[in-house]
């Protein structure tokens, strides 16, 4: 069977059970209807969750918000997650959809909550078109 997990971080919960909503319209809409989903406090835990996760999925997608305070601290951490998942995708060979929102402010990322489906259509294409 095939089978995917998403990953959501249960931090800005507003926000990301939006991305979360995004995400399932798409893949129950799709060959992968049946999903499991893995939550992690948040956005920082996701490459730690992901990575344990890889093995036993065809694909992974990603959700979580990071918005912008008034430190580095937002710079820091969205490099780190995005370079992490990369890294695992790449010596995974698996696609991991990434719509985890790094945004300045709560509107922003509202505006973009539809993250989810498009990662999701990502993951989708490439388990189609790319043999892994």
């Amino acid at each position: 069977m095939k089978k995917i997990c998403v990953v959501q971080s249960i931090y800005c919960s507003e926000i990301t059970d939006k991305i979360y909503k995004s995400a399932k319209d798409k893949l129950s809409s799709s060959d992968y209807r049946e999903f499991d989903t893995f939550k992690v406090s948040g956005s920082f835990e996701i490459p730690v969750a992901v990575s344990r996760l890889i093995d036993k999925y065809e694909g992974i997608i990603a959700i979580g918000c990071i918005i912008q305070g008034e430190t580095k601290n937002f710079d820091l951490i969205s490099s780190a997650i995005t370079n992490a998942i990369m890294e695992l995708s790449i010596s995974k060979k698996k696609p991991i959809g990434n719509a985890i929102l790094t945004c300045s402010n709560k509107e922003q990322a509202l505006k973009r909550v539809d993250k989810g489906g498009e990662a999701s259509t990502a993951v989708i294409s490439l388990l189609k078109n790319v043999k892994l």
